[in-house]
């Protein structure tokens, strides 16, 4: 195993949250700009964390083993639709 992908295995799902933020805006939490290299770097580490970690993975990600995970339409549209709720009130 490379010490890269140690520590990604240690690295806390925090730090590969706010790894994943910095590289879907292009920023750090602070607001400075990441490098294309820390972009570059940054993206290895989320895929890799994915690979390792995540069990069901989102739709365009990686789950546990390296595969990519793509959703057809209809699973995409019954999953928001299970998640969706509105809030409707009667007006007078």
């Amino acid at each position: 195993m490379s010490s890269f992908q140690e520590v990604i295995v240690k690295m806390p799902e925090e730090v590969y949250l706010r790894l994943k933020t910095a590289v879907e805006i292009g920023k750090w939490p602070d607001g400075i700009a990441l490098t294309a290299e820390q972009k570059a770097s940054s993206l290895q580490a989320v895929l890799m964390w994915q690979a390792l970690h995540v069990d069901d993975p989102e739709h365009m990600s990686v789950g546990k083993g390296g595969e990519i995970m793509m959703k057809s339409k209809a699973e995409l549209l019954r999953q928001y639709n299970d998640e969706i709720e509105i809030a409707r009130q009667k007006v007078d």
